[in-house]
């Protein structure tokens, strides 16, 4: 299964990358590192610079039709800069309009909700985003994990770093699930 991990150019959380990215990978999945400009993203460890890492495709040449899920990393800066990308928010809106699994933890939902795909979702989130997700029509929840299945495709989130391990397996389970469905192998 190949995997897209959208992130902006600079401002995603390192360990909400690296950690599901590895998760991928130790499914024997292949993650593909999409952003907004080609070249090195910049992560971060909260407000602090912490690694680059290679982008593999840039946002405005990705297919969705070659990916089985999508994976929406958080960080404060991170999503901010993706929904200001007109070009990154259609590549989202793309998973749920191709009925593909979409994951997203921490701030990552503000992209969904610049993606208009939260109406009638219920999700998690950072809880400051809770008032953001209610005004664009979508459920907020307090939970480590969240899978809905009201709506086009699946949507699993999570609210922070100390949910990763839920949220890697979760996202993991379902988009397996889905390809499986689907009749597409890894």
């Amino acid at each position: 299964m190949n995997i897209a991990f959208l992130t902006a150019h600079e401002g995603v959380e390192q360990v909400e990358l690296t950690e599901p990215w590895q998760a991928v990978t130790g499914a024997g999945h292949t993650p593909r590192l999409v952003s907004v400009e080609p070249g090195r993203i910049q992560a971060f460890d909260h407000l602090d610079k912490a690694d680059t890492f290679p982008v593999d495709e840039v946002v405005a040449d990705a297919s969705v039709s070659d990916y089985a899920g999508l994976v929406l990393p958080g960080g404060v800066a991170n999503p901010d800069f993706l929904r200001m990308d007109e070009q990154a928010v259609a590549f989202v809106r793309g998973f749920f309009e191709a009925g593909k699994p979409v994951a997203a933890i921490c701030h990552a939902p503000w992209t969904l909700v610049e993606a208009d795909v939260v109406r009638g979702r219920t999700l998690t989130s950072w809880p400051s985003l809770r008032t953001d997700i209610r005004n664009a029509g979508g459920t907020w929840v307090d939970e480590q994990v969240r899978i809905c299945r009201e709506g086009p495709n699946i949507l699993i989130t999570s609210r922070k770093p100390d949910d990763l391990k839920a949220f890697c397996s979760a996202f993991l389970t379902e988009f397996a699930r889905r390809t499986a469905g689907a009749g597409t192998g890894s």
